[in-house]
């Protein structure tokens, strides 16, 4: 496809800033296409009442699926777009994209989760995913699972992050590095499976902030909660602290994460999960990051680069060189290869 201002896009996904669905309409933008984003949300209902009934009967199937499938396949249908791109495990049905590619409109997923995940797993999804054109997957893991399920075309695609956002910026106030300053910080929910990296590194007795989910329930990590950050607050937290931790979900057999383009498009000196996909994103060990393998190493790491302030800089200076300068990894990037 060639990027023009005629091409239309309709885009399925959240609206806030910082999920994907928003990052691809403000890429698209960016490429001066013609784009237009229909709310997730509408597909649930405003009662949560409701939204908890179908999420537990009836295998977590929005309260408004059919609406909200008639509803894209209306506007698909008045405004004859070139792409349908749904953003993660979401509506439509299945029926209406078989309808919307009847009219011509080549449909795509970009899966943000692991639908095989049992957190994320729900019963209309399964025939959708046979429905698209192409499923994009931030994870290998899953490409084949994808191919065996029935799915035309299962590729590879890596998050990115959104340079609108994205960028480095340090806490200037007094009160801006008093909240925000620390030796380590993560920002992500606290999965079981990162129960354990936390409390390693607020046992060896680092200045710890934790950002996310969750996290206030644990009593040992409530006192290292420090709510949500989104915009500059998150780029605040990730310029104030000497160390950012980066890692996926088990559970959802992540290689990497969103965090993995955001932080380092924010500066961060990052300490990160040893993967194939961190290192295609980073390189070699030192160049630009550190690698961890199991929890003592990445808390050797850190009270390493925490003895190290000026090192700890210099890898976050490489890092947004490697991922913003010297490579293609914004979401305009993405959603280009989504095109052709």
């Amino acid at each position: 496809m060639k990027e023009s201002r005629k091409l239309r896009l309709i885009i399925v996904g959240h609206p806030k800033e910082y999920h994907v669905g928003a990052h691809f309409l403000s890429a698209a933008r960016q490429l001066g296409l013609e784009a237009t984003l229909l709310d997730v949300r509408e597909a649930y209902s405003r009662n949560v009442w409701v939204n908890r009934f179908f999420h537990r009967v009836l295998n977590r199937r929005p309260a408004h699926l059919n609406r909200f499938s008639e509803k894209l396949v209306a506007l698909c249908r008045e405004s004859k777009p070139e792409l349908l791109l749904v953003t993660g495990i979401s509506a439509p049905h299945a029926r209406a994209l078989k309808e919307i590619g009847a009219m011509g409109v080549k449909r795509a997923n970009f899966l943000t989760d692991d639908p095989w995940n049992p957190a994320n797993g729900t019963g209309f999804f399964w025939s959708a995913l046979r429905e698209y054109d192409v499923v994009w997957s931030p994870r290998r893991a899953n490409l084949e699972d994808l191919r065996r399920h029935g799915c035309r075309r299962a590729e590879y695609l890596p998050f990115g992050y959104n340079p609108v956002l994205h960028f480095p910026e340090r806490p200037q106030t007094a009160g801006e590095q008093e909240r925000f300053s620390c030796e380590v910080v993560f920002v992500g929910g606290a999965d079981a499976d990162r129960l354990p990296v936390a409390r390693a590194l607020v046992r060896a007795g680092f200045n710890v902030h934790l950002y996310g989910g969750y996290w206030d329930r644990d009593a040992e990590m409530r006192p290292h909660w420090r709510g949500f950050v989104h915009g500059r607050e998150l780029r605040m937290a990730v310029g104030g602290a000497t160390v950012n931790i980066c890692l996926g979900r088990k559970a959802n057999r992540d290689g990497h994460a969103m965090r993995s383009l955001e932080l380092p498009a924010m500066g961060a000196c990052m300490i990160v999960e040893d993967t194939p996909e961190h290192r295609e994103l980073y390189g070699d060990e030192k160049d630009c990051v550190e690698y961890y393998s199991n929890i003592e190493e990445m808390v050797d790491k850190v009270r390493a680069l925490c003895a190290q302030p000026e090192r700890a800089r210099l890898l976050g200076s490489r890092g947004f060189t490697r991922i913003c300068h010297q490579s293609r990894h914004t979401y305009a990037d993405r959603l280009r290869t989504i095109l052709y």
